[in-house]
């Protein structure tokens, strides 16, 4: 069975209560592990995890789907908080080699802040390009292939003391092999939701997609960004979509269109055999 909580997103819903910031954190429970997938931009998934009784600080994983600031700055707050409750073990970090490279963004810091050497006092780094076992029937998928649309760069990437475009490189995702079907979880999809989806049937070996979690990467709503997903999803027929985070409205208007798509916000709470 998975779990999914959403710690913090983009939104928030009436009636929860719960803040949002332009980050992303879920929360998954799996095979008797509870796992931290992204820490948002600040402390605040630490603030909602208490509010939904979650000790986030204190999960036997974690996982970054890769290294840009609102996917890894919360890592911040946890360490203080860990630092400051004393928790001296030190859980397994998942994540790809390139996540903690220095990148920039219209000239201002997009990277980790905290250095892998103090990352490694807090957690057992594991950094891969091939997948690995995260929980039981719970996958990280390693680096992602062009093998359906091709990468795009968002920002820079320092590399041999030079500013390069960013591909994305270490942007990866994780795959749930349930009962019903594939659960693919992305962060922003930098590799290309599609590209992603096709490495969790090539992981896996299964092609039936039970649903979709997480940021798409679909930011202008142009034809042109958003028909390629479409028409991908046409033939891979997932049956649930929950497209959030880096999605805009329009492209989330197309995806529900089309498929039974549902809205994702902080506190959103999903499970699956």
């Amino acid at each position: 069975m998975l779990r999914i909580s959403a710690l913090v997103e983009n939104g928030a819903a009436i009636g929860r209560y719960l803040f949002a910031e332009p980050g992303l954190s879920l929360w998954l429970e799996c095979g008797g592990k509870r796992i931290l997938f992204d820490a948002g931009y600040s402390g605040v998934f630490l603030d909602n995890a208490r509010i939904m009784g979650i000790d986030a600080a204190a999960p036997d994983a974690v996982v970054l789907s890769h290294g840009h600031s609102d996917h890894t700055w919360g890592l911040c707050a946890m360490i203080l908080e860990r630092a400051a409750r004393g928790l001296t073990d030190r859980p397994p970090l998942f994540c790809h080699p390139g996540a903690f490279g220095r990148r920039r963004l219209r000239g201002l810091d997009a990277g980790m802040l905290v250095s892998p050497d103090v990352l490694g006092s807090f957690f057992e780094l594991r950094p891969s390009r091939e997948p690995a076992e995260v929980a039981e029937n719970l996958y990280w998928l390693g680096e992602i292939e062009a093998a359906v649309t091709p990468r795009g760069t968002v920002g820079e990437r320092l590399e041999d003391g030079a500013w390069r475009p960013d591909d994305c490189r270490d942007d990866s995702a994780l795959v749930y092999d349930g009962a019903d079907g594939l659960v693919i979880i992305t962060g922003c999809s930098h590799s290309g939701i599609c590209n992603i989806v096709e490495r969790a049937k090539r992981v896996t070996g299964r092609g039936v997609i039970a649903d979709v979690v997480g940021g798409f990467h679909l930011r202008s709503g142009s034809d042109a960004e958003v028909r390629p997903v479409l028409d991908y999803f046409e033939k891979a027929a997932p049956r649930a979509l929950h497209a959030c985070h880096c999605t805009c409205s329009a492209a989330r208007a197309a995806l529900s269109a089309r498929f039974a798509f549902e809205e994702m916000c902080s506190g959103s709470v999903l499970e699956y055999d």
